[in-house]
């Protein structure tokens, strides 16, 4: 049997699923997605909002900006992060590629 998703192409978009879903598949790194649909957020507000240890919730942003999920910007002594809505787009579109 032939699978047309595993073209060249598809085997790319197959590693790339594969790559966002296991990141995402983390349960505070998913949370941390759901509070930046609010919008910007710092890192002191959302390792608040989830009560873990700051650099904890670091470490989950970094893998998140790592992917392209998240972008950051530095304001003053703060960073703040906020969803790169692109990124998301683009394995939004891989998914639904494979289960249509």
């Amino acid at each position: 049997m032939q699978f047309s998703c595993f073209s060249q192409k598809g085997k790319k978009s197959i590693n790339d699923l594969q790559k966002f879903l296991k990141i995402i598949g983390d349960e505070n790194r998913l949370k941390i997605l759901c509070l930046l649909k609010g919008g910007e957020l710092c890192v002191c507000d959302i390792w608040q909002a989830l009560q873990i240890p700051q650099n904890l919730a670091s470490h989950h942003l970094k893998t998140l900006k790592d992917l392209k999920l998240v972008s950051s910007e530095k304001k003053g002594l703060k960073v703040t992060y906020k969803l790169n809505n692109k990124e998301i787009a683009k394995y939004n579109d891989i998914l639904n590629h494979f289960l249509s």
